[in-house]
């Protein structure tokens, strides 16, 4: 089987570890690069003098089985649009798109055209997540309660989106996969001091039917360095912690119960401490891995873990998010 044609349409800040993964993929090769910024065109053609560099979409496009889109993120929608038509299945980074009826037009036009379409949301490849996600599925954490998530840092500050949208893909994604539901009412609040109309801080809380709730925090405007995800199960509790360079995931066998028979009040509730379990979580790059399914889902030997119809699901709470936060923090309901 010869290697799938890749191309990378974007090579910035995020799109050049896009370039880097692809060329270092033992089943496809990096054909082609598009970037409209001449200086990132001459770096890109100096470390891969193979790889077709070009200004032109429509030029890489003819080039290449399949694409990445990594651009910025008000042109996802539009090079996604341009990929489908041109029949070639596409990777979409996050935000899938920057509205939904974006979003459901490329989601309409990949079902119309029969071309797979994977979402760039990148942590439902971490093993980590896949490994909690298993925890939840097995009913190990009991009844999730409730969660809440970190993700802070100093920088990378953005003028073309706001923490909500450059930070948020991720939270929400995650949560979305690990509960199976989609939330059905959304809150933010934030503010912005570095730029006027760019929210530097949010915090995102959303409810789902079943009960759960999950709250994030995001900001780039912080002075620590924070990815850290707390899960709360009536049984046991999972804490993910991403920057911690080897035990990421720490699972805590503790909680309250309510013992059948109790004489007084005070004895209805009880602290349950048991043991801290530290599974051993495989050393893979989600990027790696992400594109390596991405390859198997333009093949069509596999379906996509996250397809078109999750980017529109998380899109559609971001819009949301968006419509509270400039209200000050109104409820909306999905």
């Amino acid at each position: 089987m010869s290697r799938l044609k890749l191309g990378v349409i974007g090579a910035g800040v995020w799109g050049r570890n896009h370039v880097r993964t692809a060329a270092g993929l033992a089943d496809a090769e990096l054909a082609a690069v598009c970037d409209t910024r001449e200086q990132v065109r001459q770096t890109v053609a100096r470390q891969y003098p193979a790889t077709f560099v070009t200004d032109d979409a429509d030029a890489l496009l003819q080039r290449v089985d399949a694409v990445i889109i990594a651009s910025p993120a008000k042109t996802h929608a539009e090079f996604a649009q341009r990929a489908i038509a041109a029949g070639k299945p596409c990777l979409v980074e996050k935000p899938f798109a920057l509205r939904v009826a974006d979003a459901e037009a490329v989601a309409r036009a990949a079902d119309a055209g029969n071309v797979p379409v994977l979402v760039g949301h990148l942590l439902v490849f971490h093993p980590a997540v896949e490994a909690l996600r298993a925890l939840v599925a097995a009913g190990e954490l009991g009844r999730v309660l409730y969660m809440y998530g970190l993700r802070v840092n100093l920088g990378q500050v953005r003028a073309d989106e706001n923490a909500l949208w450059s930070f948020g893909p991720h939270d929400v994604s995650v949560a979305v996969h690990l509960l199976g539901e989609a939330p059905v009412r959304v809150t933010a609040q934030g503010s912005s001091y570095l730029q006027p109309g760019v929210e530097d801080v949010v915090f995102l809380h959303m409810e789902f039917a079943s009960g759960t709730m999950a709250h994030v925090q995001l900001s780039w405007l912080d002075p620590h360095k924070e990815r850290k995800l707390t899960v709360v199960g009536d049984r046991k509790m999972v804490v993910f912690d991403d920057m911690e360079p080897r035990e990421k995931l720490r699972i805590y066998d503790k909680g309250v119960t309510r013992p059948p028979d109790y004489a007084s009040w005070g004895e209805s509730l009880a602290i349950r401490e048991g043991d801290i379990f530290i599974p051993k979580i495989p050393n893979v790059e989600p990027l790696g891995a992400e594109l390596a399914h991405f390859v198997r889902v333009a093949r069509r030997t596999e379906a996509p873990r996250a397809g078109a119809a999750d980017g529109v699901r998380v899109v559609r709470v971001l819009e949301a998010a968006t419509r509270s936060l400039a209200s000050g923090g109104t409820p909306i309901t999905l």
